[in-house]
């Protein structure tokens, strides 16, 4: 088989075969080069050698054509004329174990997590707060964990958010200052990341990092591909997940050290979204998680067009690189150029900088890591064909790797469970019920009370009223005669 002695045939330079060793393979790597040069190639090379060595694989599909790996490759004349120039003489085409994953749940098995383990740093960058907003944030999250509330999706922490509001001069003195309009901007904020799609990405059942560590047919570790084409809309959603994911993984495996093979490989398509407006902190975060991860035997492979895409701090651990061709038609580009090459071990049979601008489709300068963890010298190497097919799967095999897949059913139907939501709401609707209750009896002890005022006095019957009445209309009549008699008398008198 090509992977000798369980090392990952990559392609052959001039003089000899290029194989990237497994026991180094958790340093972490770079895919970079420009459109159309080969990147997708070589990362579908990398994944099906691991996942032959029963190294799980994840990837992301942004472009939708990953999904073939699920299907063998056909003979075609330009591969035959590749394998024979690298010289592979066992080469067999087959495809490989492939689990779907969709965060909008539409082309692949949803996947979700919960408000609270996303935190509030991540949910920050996801919706672009400032200061003020993050630690508005923050006294959410912090009242929801005294107060014992779940937060699993985003109703649950606009719900939080509302509550929040309407009891902030009851929260401030313990909290801190609590500004109605950053809770409003966050609100809105988190209703433009509804419709994007959001909210199927929050909520239950959350994904089980371990079902990204399992292995397939023939022992072949499965190659969890992450449908991405659409997710691209929503970049900010998509860096938010990946860093998300390889801060769990962090966080959940145990250490192992270094062992024969990773546990785990992880390619990140379209890098530079990881990096692209991201505060310090949130760098430094990154920085620390694929410096500490290795330990957990987790191997990171950034895929992207330009290696300053990439800060210096997280490239400089990047020991294994496979670089396509770079044009250097731009300041900037010329920059790449020269920081590429400048990164790789010198040979010196090449010209590496003027190499990068020279190299043609399918072909890289490849350095890989050694004995000991050096980095060995940079070989310009013709990357050999994969075995799978190169483009998507049809709609009807997509079909078929859902229906047959171990995870069928699990994730794919939402659950709802009592959070902060549902908690709040009731306890906000007993509230309304007991004031509206206190304003009743309030209402019927102020009847009351006049009532008993107005029974003091003896009310006059009918007749009584009649006399009165009558009374008084004789009365007026008499009062009237009598004045005129008088007035009368008087003006006769004169």
């Amino acid at each position: 088989m090509e992977n000798m002695d369980n090392q990952i045939l990559l392609g052959k330079s001039p003089e000899k075969k290029v194989y990237l060793d497994p026991r180094y393979a958790n340093r972490h790597g770079l895919i970079a080069g420009a459109t159309g040069t080969g990147k997708t190639v070589s990362l579908q090379v990398l994944a099906e050698g691991f996942s032959r060595l029963g190294v799980p694989v994840f990837m992301a599909d942004v472009k939708g054509d990953l999904t073939g790996i699920s299907q063998p490759g056909k003979p075609h004349p330009k591969i035959n004329e590749r394998l024979e120039k690298i010289g592979i003489d066992d080469f067999r085409f087959e495809g490989f174990p492939t689990v779907l994953w969709d965060l909008l749940g539409e082309q692949g098995h949803p996947i979700r997590t919960t408000i609270s383990d996303m935190g509030p740093l991540l949910l920050s960058r996801l919706l672009d707060l400032n200061d003020t907003q993050e630690g508005v944030l923050n006294i959410a999250f912090r009242l929801a964990d005294d107060e014992g509330l779940l937060l699993l999706d985003l109703d649950d922490l606009r719900t939080t958010l509302k509550y929040i509001g309407d009891n902030r001069k009851t929260f401030q003195t313990e909290y801190g200052n609590i500004s109605p309009a950053s809770i409003g901007a966050i609100q809105r904020r988190l209703l433009v990341l509804e419709q994007q799609g959001a909210e199927k990405f929050f909520g239950e059942p959350a994904l089980d990092l371990w079902d990204f560590m399992r292995t397939g047919a023939k022992g072949y570790g499965n190659i969890n591909i992450l449908m991405a084409d659409k997710l691209m809309m929503s970049p900010r959603l998509y860096a938010t997940f990946l860093l998300w994911l390889i801060s769990e993984l962090f966080e959940t495996l145990p250490e192992v050290g270094d062992l024969d093979r990773p546990r785990l490989v992880f390619f990140f398509d379209e890098a530079h979204l990881l990096f692209d407006d991201a505060p310090d902190a949130l760098i430094d975060k990154v920085e620390q998680v694929v410096k500490l991860i290795r330990s957990k035997g987790v191997g990171i492979y950034f895929v992207t067009q330009n290696p300053l895409d990439v800060p210096d701090s997280v490239l400089g651990q990047l020991g294994n690189r496979v670089q396509h061709a770079l044009r250097a038609f731009t300041p900037r580009d010329q920059k790449a150029v020269r920081a590429a090459a400048q990164t790789f071990r010198i040979n010196p049979e090449l010209d590496t900088e003027k190499v990068i601008t020279e190299l043609g489709v399918g072909e890289a300068l490849v350095s890989t890591l050694e004995k000991k963890g050096t980095p060995g010298i940079v070989q310009r190497t013709l990357i050999r064909p994969p075995s799978s097919r190169i483009g998507p799967a049809s709609d009807a095999e997509r079909a078929e790797l859902l229906r047959t897949s171990p995870f069928a059913g699990r994730y794919d139907n939402a659950v709802d469970r009592e959070s902060a939501h549902e908690i709040l709401t009731a306890r906000a609707e007993k509230a309304a019920r007991e004031a509206e209750e206190a304003a009743r009896a309030m209402e019927e002890k102020k009847q009351q009370e006049r009532l008993a005022r107005g029974s003091g006095r003896r009310r006059q019957s009918v007749g009584e009223a009649l006399v009165k009445s009558v009374a008084r209309s004789i009365g007026s009549q008499m009062g009237r005669t009598i004045i005129r008699g008088i007035l009368g008398s008087l003006f006769k008198g004169r």
